[in-house]
């Protein structure tokens, strides 16, 4: 029976994860600092906590938003109950824990209540796993029920345009001007080499950001999938990309001929402009030649929906107009669920709903006695 509980915490804190971990960022009335400073701070050691996130990335592939969410929830948690007479973990009840959450409901959100009963019970389920406590007392804690809200999608048309955005951007090289004259007043050849240089990265940028906007919404994968994946991975005769999920686990993703003509403009015309001996394998790079970082990924999908005219959406938002538009298409849900990489048939049902919704409005519009 405690497996069986186990297992339903596990896929309703997968779900949390989830949430958590493609929202970009966590609240701004959390707070959330540098854990390690944050537990000194709060009196907690440390090492406490580090081994355990440490196992989060490695087994769970959270960000490093949700690590430091995560962090912060328990380096404040074990701070009150230290304070309040809990010497070690083993002290701590499940009544301590549920009066800690009482506190903290009182000015947090339901959906920042569900991350901190996640953080918790996720601790000390590793910490009793790992044999530092004798007895789980948060296995008992209950996520608060949250909203139902729907997946926000684009519509087929505002994918179009948000790929056509990016990539007629790729399209438009600013290192051949169309006024033969802008180079006129450039009457030192090192500052035109210099400038030329720098035309040549941004163009290599606008390369790298349409290969980027095809491939999330053409395989739905997470953006850390995006960023850590590797030269090697890329399956170009088969069209296909081998990605690491959560857990570590590892999937081959399929895309179609648009994404892979931006993936073959990149890896020829865009990848070799930034690379640099700091780059490895990895698929995408920064502009100083490192891994393409999460941040600027989300940045690149925020800017283009601006300059295409459509609703801002995030890379996750694209992931869900992937996998709606797919199901739309007549995709069946299990193979939409494997090429999402969701543990749980239950998550990726969601997108179902979204589909419903948007053939409910077509009839209403089209029905003349709808």
């Amino acid at each position: 029976m405690a497996d069986v509980h186990r297992r339903e915490h596990n896929a309703l804190d997968d779900a949390v994860d989830d949430a958590v971990d493609h929202a970009g960022a966590v609240d701004a009335a959390d707070g959330i600092v540098d854990v390690t400073r944050e537990a000194a701070d709060a009196g907690v050691d440390h090492a406490r906590i580090e081994p355990f996130l440490a196992y989060l990335s490695a087994n769970r592939g959270l960000s490093e938003n949700t690590l430091k969410a995560y962090g912060a929830d328990i380096a404040s948690c074990l701070h009150i109950l230290r304070l309040r007479g809990a010497g070690s973990l083993d002290e701590i009840t499940v009544d301590d824990l549920r009066s800690w959450l009482a506190d903290e409901s009182r000015g947090h959100a339901r959906s920042s209540m569900a991350r901190k009963v996640v953080s918790i019970r996720r601790y000390f389920a590793w910490a009793y796993d790992h044999g530092d406590i004798r007895s789980d007392p948060a296995a008992a804690l209950m996520i608060p029920k949250l909203p139902h809200t729907l997946p926000a999608v684009l519509n087929e048309r505002q994918a179009s345009d948000l790929m056509d955005r990016g990539e007629r951007d790729a399209d438009d090289d600013p290192r051949n001007p169309q006024d033969p004259q802008d180079y006129q007043h450039h009457n030192d050849h090192h500052d035109e080499m210099a400038e030329r240089s720098v035309r040549g990265r941004d163009h290599a940028i606008a390369i790298r950001d349409a290969a980027v906007l095809e491939l999330l919404y053409a395989t739905g994968i997470r953006v850390a999938e995006l960023v850590g994946a590797d030269v090697d991975a890329i399956d170009a005769g088969h069209r296909t990309i081998m990605v690491n999920g959560k857990g570590n686990k590892q999937r081959v993703v399929p895309f179609g001929a648009p994404a892979a003509r931006a993936l073959r403009r990149w890896l020829d015309e865009g990848r070799p402009q930034l690379c640099t001996a700091a780059s490895g394998r990895a698929v995408f790079l920064g502009a100083r030649g490192g891994r393409l970082d999460q941040r600027v990924a989300r940045q690149v999908v925020h800017a283009k929906a601006r300059e295409a005219g459509v609703p801002d959406i995030s890379p996750h938002a694209l992931r869900h107009s992937a996998a709606t538009h797919m199901l739309d298409g007549g995709a069946d849900l299990r193979e939409v669920q494997e090429m999402l990489g969701h543990a749980s048939l239950s998550t990726t049902q969601r997108y179902t709903h979204v589909s419903i919704e948007g053939l409910k409005r077509r009839y209403r519009q089209a029905f003349p006695r709808a």
